[in-house]
């Protein structure tokens, strides 16, 4: 493993002659000449000084993980790795709102009208604002757009609203200029904003060349910096995954290295300019990508000592269940880890139907830090928090003498369980369709989104015969039937996974089980480590991680960190079932965010196989949906058709909510098919990176389609785009035809 020390003042050099020292270029270039291999620790450390000046200060780098090409500072990215506490930033003012770690977390959104309709802009900025957003973000794109903004910025205060106003900046210096003089804060897209737009070319630079397109950009950026510095305004430096520049791509390529590298770029002008009222934001669509890019970020910043603060986002989330959940899978990670000091929830809908779920989102943040919930002091020396790596657990294997095939009680992309009661018992097909069987003549087989285990905590009476008939059939279809181990013991199920403590398996109750017997084991993480060394002679077939929702003190997230690092350091490769029981009356918004945050900030790190969401009085099929939802979010089961969908904003080019809904209507059934709906090409084709197929605006009225990041039909009238989309799907052949209900 190798590591790199640079000047602090030097975020990086990619050097082709040393590969895997993946740093980036800077605005104060240095040539470094001198790489020597040391003994640091159990490792191998390429540390490299600056020869010119021997007795500069360095920084050291280390790979991510074993074997990774990509180097990270030795620093933490957050304050604590068993509590969340909030990262100490500067205040910065937008307005007369003030973010950083002294203030609330605020919320904002953004606008949809076309910004010259001033009256539209400032009726949804006071609807917004009635909502109890903090902020509102209004595009800016055109002249136009900028002397309507001075006539909306006039009617709200008029009007006695005062919520700060934020320019949203592509492509257009000049346009930034203008709207400084009466907008509060100005964000700029530094992936487009001097640079031209991203063609996916691979450039070869010189030192030289390098450095003229940096001076480049200073250039065309500094007078809005001096204009930010004169009126009081603001500025967010917003990397964008999908808009990086080619010159940043050819040294990084589409990565979260490539992300924090170009805010850097924007940043030191900033300071070059003694400039300290911005913030950062590093978004992406993928949850996993956002969160790489937000940690290396920090820990960056930390290296060289800035303290600026952090805007959180997923962008293209989409809407319904499916964009709250990205959402709170990213944003919540973050919020977990003490980091972020305004968040946006981007949703395909209406914008003030944001506020609600973001501020749910940024209560949670904000209880977690106040409470400081987490677990006693632990080292940790096995997450990969900085490029994903999952741990997998291992499966099932059929032993012999089994007359049951144990090896379907888990999937190996992602396991869904669900709890289920003897009343869904007494209807056996109503409840085999809600497990989402496939039922021939009445008989349940597994489907691809099936759910894989069931928890049942009372088993029926023994002359039950019905109700355990319809459990045998599940358990010959290798669906694991787990119940509690008192149950197992007075109303034994044959071919039943008994779930037992700690306590009762240091007390051995479960020697009183039939010979052979599976065992399933509920561990809360943050128990003594004399008590988790029970597991060492255990033969579990799955371990449930579960931490009381009532538990006010203690972190699932950070007590999940412990148990995982414990079973790393003992080579235990137990999986692992995120177990969340929810309180009766939860909102279901809160049960997704709940959900997104608590387990996908483990998912999100690998950590973990599998998801089983309880609540009493919510419907059994949105628990099952919202759990496949949730793996398919953090980038493991892959169950239906994926979404990169925009919120919209005064750019797009129709109508994207009613487009959206008709192309999910007609295209839903697709698992492994990733579509992108882009109400605008401004973000550049690499938004939509993760994409397979893309429906992208192109003119009023005219759609352009996508294939990947390359144009393959343009202006198509948007009356046939939908079914253009299909056509285009099925020339690749990934399309299937709708299953036809029985």
């Amino acid at each position: 493993m190798a590591t790199g020390a640079v000047p602090t003042s030097f975020t990086g050099l990619k050097s082709r002659d040393h590969r895997g020292l993946g740093f980036g270029k800077s605005s104060d270039f240095v040539r470094v000449s001198d790489l020597q291999r040391v003994k640091f620790g159990r490792s191998k450390v390429a540390v490299i000084r600056n020869s010119s000046n021997p007795g500069s200060e360095t920084v050291e780098f280390k790979p991510a993980s074993e074997g990774s090409p990509l180097l990270v500072p030795r620093q933490k990215y957050c304050e604590s790795i068993h509590k969340t506490v909030r990262r100490k930033t500067r205040t910065v003012m937008v307005g007369n709102v003030a973010l950083g770690s002294e203030h609330p977390i605020r919320i904002q959104t953004m606008t949809t009208t076309d910004t010259k309709d001033v009256a539209g802009t400032v009726e949804q900025v006071m609807r917004i604002a009635d909502q109890g957003a903090d902020l509102v973000r209004i595009t800016v794109q055109g002249r136009k757009e900028a002397d309507a903004c001075f006539d909306i910025k006039n009617t709200l205060v008029q009007k006695n609203y005062n919520i700060p106003l934020v320019a949203d900046i592509h492509f257009a210096p000049p346009v930034a200029l203008r709207v400084a003089e009466c907008f509060d804060k100005i964000r700029v897209n530094p992936g487009n904003f001097a640079d031209r737009r991203a063609q996916f070319e691979i450039l070869e630079y010189t030192d030289d060349d390098y450095q003229k397109e940096l001076e480049h950009i200073e250039k065309v950026f500094t007078p809005l910096v001096e204009k930010c510095k004169k009126y009081g305004v603001a500025m967010r430096i917003g990397t964008n995954h999908g808009s990086l520049s080619d010159r940043i791509m050819s040294y990084h390529g589409d990565s979260p290295r490539g992300m924090v590298e170009s805010a850097f770029e924007y940043a030191r002008i900033c300071r070059k300019l003694d400039f300290h009222n911005f913030v950062f934001s590093m978004k992406a669509s993928n949850p996993v990508i956002m969160v790489q890019a937000y940690r290396l970020l920090v820990a960056e910043m930390n290296v060289l000592g800035w303290d600026y603060p952090l805007h959180l986002g997923v962008t293209e989330a989409g809407e319904g269940e499916d964009g709250r959940m990205k959402s709170a899978i990213g944003i919540g990670t973050l919020l977990t880890d003490g980091l972020g000091d305004t968040i946006r929830v981007s949703l395909t809908e209406p914008p003030e139907e944001e506020i609600d779920p973001c501020r749910r989102l940024a209560n949670l943040g904000m209880k977690t830090a106040e409470l400081q919930k987490g677990v006693a002091p632990f080292e940790e020396k096995h997450r990969r928090y900085f490029d994903f790596q999952r741990r997998t657990g291992q499966l099932p294997i059929q032993k012999e003498g089994e007359v049951v095939d144990y090896r379907g009680v888990l999937h190996r992309d992602g396991s869904v369980l669900m709890s289920v009661t003897l009343d869904q018992l007494k209807s056996p097909e109503l409840l085999y369709k809600s497990l989402a069987t496939k039922l021939i003549v009445g008989m349940p087989f597994k489907d691809l989104a099936t759910v894989d285990s069931i928890l049942l905590r009372e088993l029926p009476s023994q002359d039950d015969k019905d109700a355990r008939l319809a459990l045998k059939r599940l358990i010959d279809v290798s669906m694991g039937v787990i119940t509690p181990l008192s149950e197992q013991l007075t109303k034994p199920l044959p071919n039943a996974l008994a779930m037992v403590t700690l306590k009762e398996l240091s007390s051995g109750a479960h020697e009183l089980l039939p010979e052979g017997t599976r065992l399933v084991v509920s561990v809360r993480g943050d128990e003594p480590q004399e008590e988790l060394e029970i597991l060492k002679t255990t033969d579990a077939t799955m371990i449930l991680h579960h931490i009381p929702y009532s538990d006010e003190q203690t972190s699932r997230v950070h007590a999940a960190r412990r148990l995982f690092e414990y079973l790393s350091e003992n080579s235990l490769d137990f999986p692992v079932i995120h177990h969340i029981e929810f309180p009766k009356g939860i909102h279901r918004d809160d049960l997704v965010i709940g959900a997104g945050t608590n387990a996908g900030a483990l998912l999100v790190d690998g950590l973990g196989d599998g998801i089983l969401l309880e609540s009493p009085d919510q419907e059994f099929e949105f628990l099952r949906d919202t759990s496949f939802n949730l793996l398919q979010g953090c980038r493991m089961r892959n169950t239906k058709t994926e979404y990169v969908s925009c919120p919209s904003c005064g750019r797009t080019l129709f109508d994207l909510q009613v487009i959206s809904a008709e192309i999910r209507d007609k295209t839903s059934h697709l698992p492994g098919v990733s579509i992108a709906i882009m109400g605008c090409i401004v973000n550049g084709p690499g938004e939509m990176a993760d994409a397979d197929f893309g429906y992208v605006g192109g003119a009023p009225g005219k759609i352009d389609l996508y294939v990947g990041k390359t144009v393959v039909k343009r202006g198509i009238a948007m009356e046939g785009a939908t079914d253009a989309l299909i056509e285009l799907i099925k020339e690749h052949g990934r399309w299937v035809d709708p299953p036809v209900e029985e």
